[in-house]
């Protein structure tokens, strides 16, 4: 029977997750990292397609582009309900049912008929997906902070950073045996194992005496309280809009390398790993970044040097400098620096508001996926072209950089918001 037991706080200075025995405490982050892959997968496993979708479907490459904009908008709205609704019945709950919500719409997907029906199952499999994403980041919150979370993050991220190697790498392999509807049937049996790990690993850990039940009318107190936080607020559109920079060059990229430079599905898939090489070198490193530096410095750095470099990426692709390479380079150099700023700028968000982890980490995603929505049609509307990839991608980071400036203004956090140290196993 899958274990239940509620994991409660402790007395004393240690936080929950480290009195966990270190083997449970792996397997349980073990299964949060499958748990934020789930997103990225389904996001990522289908851009190979996309090319085919638009003419098997009989439609626009900008009309397929916004069925990656519905699966993001799904992640978006899912996580505005879902954590708050973990704050109230505990995180299990809500994370099982998320689940085999995506599990049902990923069986549907597979036998969508037309593009106005697939992407509404794509919204769906987003809502689905969203309560993964947002029941794991609150329940790190439940059971680290300060550094420890941010180390955590990290960690996570390297999860998230290879879903996107492997997302594209498996969805060009489905391609070469059949049509883009088998992509749909390995995201339903991915989801069925997530389900199944989930459930036996996963205890709940947030005990009843820490829920809110205030219904609707807390749910709408808590996020207006967290509305009135100018810090979180700012950190929360810093992660937005540097994730709108990646969701560029996610939207934009099957297109610019496969249509624009004549790539196949599988030399796509390499091209799009060679970014992701670099989001996981950057997260991982960012571990070891953490014990000289604090959060604030790192993504206050990361920022400026990703604005350099997506400028840059910007002027190479309009003047047509350098090829294929002055694409590549400085466009792997910001999904780098993007690297940085992720795990960074949500772990500063929810060490403000731990009493509320589940609705401060769904407003973060929230945020985050809603900014990337906006961003992936944009691409397709300045042209598909490496141009208007470009241009999206240096507008994240230069929205990004100056709201963190002017909004977080991270010289003046307070030290210890970021240094709090607590015994985690790396």
């Amino acid at each position: 029977m899958a274990e239940t037991r509620t994991i409660t706080p402790p007395d004393d200075d240690l936080t929950p997750g480290e009195l966990l025995p270190l083997g449970r405490r792996f397997r349980i982050v073990l299964v949060l990292g499958f748990l934020t892959a789930l997103g990225p997968l389904t996001i990522d496993m289908y851009l190979p397609s996309l090319p085919t979708i638009t003419s098997d479907l009989q439609t626009t490459a900008a009309a397929v582009q916004l069925t990656l904009t519905g699966t993001l908008l799904g992640l978006g709205l899912g996580q505005l309900l879902v954590g708050p609704l973990s704050d109230a019945i505990g995180r299990r709950r809500p994370l099982l049912a998320g689940v085999a919500v995506h599990i049902v719409a990923s069986v549907l997907c597979v036998v969508a008929p037309n593009l106005a029906t697939l992407g509404a199952l794509r919204v769906l499999q987003g809502l689905g997906a969203a309560a993964a994403s947002v029941v794991a980041m609150a329940i790190v919150r439940d059971l680290f902070d300060g550094l420890a979370a941010a180390r955590l993050f990290s960690r996570l991220m390297l999860v998230v950073g290879v879903a996107p190697i492997l997302a594209p790498t498996i969805g060009g392999l489905v391609l070469s045996w059949t049509s883009w509807r088998g992509v749909f049937v390995v995201l339903t049996v991915i989801g069925v194992a997530f389900l199944i790990a989930s459930s036996v690993v996963l205890p709940e850990t947030l005990p009843p005496a820490r829920r809110r039940s205030g219904g609707v009318a807390g749910t709408v107190r808590d996020y207006g309280r967290l509305f009135t936080d100018r810090v979180y607020v700012g950190l929360i559109l810093v992660a937005g809009l540097a994730m709108a920079a990646l969701f560029a060059y996610v939207s934009g990229s099957s297109y610019v390398f496969q249509d624009g430079y004549g790539m196949s599905e599988q030399q796509f898939a390499l091209i799009f790993a060679g970014g992701a090489v670099g989001l996981i070198g950057a997260t991982q490193f960012n571990v070891r970044l953490l014990r000289r530096w604090t959060p604030q410095q790192i993504l206050a750095t990361s920022l400026l040097a990703g604005l350099g470099f997506g400028l840059v990426l910007l002027v190479l692709a309009a003047t047509g400098i350098g090829g294929l390479a002055g694409i590549l380079i400085p466009l792997w150099l910001v999904l780098t620096m993007v690297g940085l700023v992720m795990p960074n700028a949500p772990a500063l968000a929810l060490n403000r508001h731990g009493e509320a982890a589940g609705t401060a980490a769904a407003l973060l995603g929230a945020v985050q996926f809603g900014v990337g929505a906006l961003a992936a049609p944009l691409v397709g509307v300045l042209g598909v072209g490496a141009v208007a990839m470009a241009v999206v991608v240096f507008g994240g980071m230069l929205a990004a950089t100056v709201v963190c400036f002017v909004v977080v203004r991270p010289h003046r956090l307070p030290v210890e918001q970021g240094r709090t140290i607590v015994a985690v196993a790396h």
